[in-house]
């Protein structure tokens, strides 16, 4: 099963950044990009990649050590940015070091569960919010949001997450995710 370990935005703050998203969306050439859906916005903390679902118990277990390890941080999704021209992401301010410091837990318990794919990367705090298919110029829409500031809000919960990835083959599938096991943060 293909896994990540997440910190998911509260459904306000996700329909606030969905407005933001409307916005972009109007500008010319956003036709060009594949936007992702606001049901699936995340921070990603470890991404596992294909993982035996024998680790699972001690996946789980370490997981949850890392979330009683850590208190809930203050955040609010802030501007924007992309990855080169392959990515449009929403960005984090508040206490992203908090939030960085918790990635960091997460994926040493991974790594201790044999979990961690090796194509992890050093956790960066975004919401990919499209990715781009054809040639499209990302700076306009980075431009844009420039001037998000979102509203403050704590980030309670760590889940971990099933990605089920289009199989139909029907254009426009999106990816399917499901919460596996959440974790209240500080809850020791």
């Amino acid at each position: 099963m293909r896994l990540f370990v997440a910190v998911i935005p509260p459904a306000e703050i996700v329909a606030e950044l969905a407005a933001e998203v409307r916005r972009l969306k109007a500008l010319p050439g956003a036709d060009r990009l594949h936007w992702t859906e606001a049901a699936g916005w995340h921070f990603t903390l470890a991404f596992l990649g294909e993982t035996d679902e024998a680790v699972l118990p001690e996946l789980r277990e370490r997981l949850g050590r890392a979330a009683a390890r850590h208190r809930p941080p203050g955040l609010r999704l802030s501007r924007g940015g992309r990855f080169g021209d392959r990515a449009l992401w929403a960005g984090a301010a508040g206490e992203t070091a908090a939030l960085g410091r918790l990635a960091e837990s997460v994926a040493a318990g991974c790594r201790r569960a044999a979990a961690l794919s090796a194509d992890a990367r050093a956790f960066r705090a975004h919401l990919t919010l499209a990715r781009n298919r054809a040639d499209a110029d990302l700076r306009p829409y980075v431009s844009e949001l420039a001037r998000f500031e979102g509203a403050p809000w704590t980030a309670r919960e760590l889940t971990l997450v099933r990605s089920h990835l289009p199989a139909s083959g029907i254009k426009g599938e999106r990816p399917r995710y499901e919460a596996l096991a959440v974790w209240r943060l500080g809850s020791r």
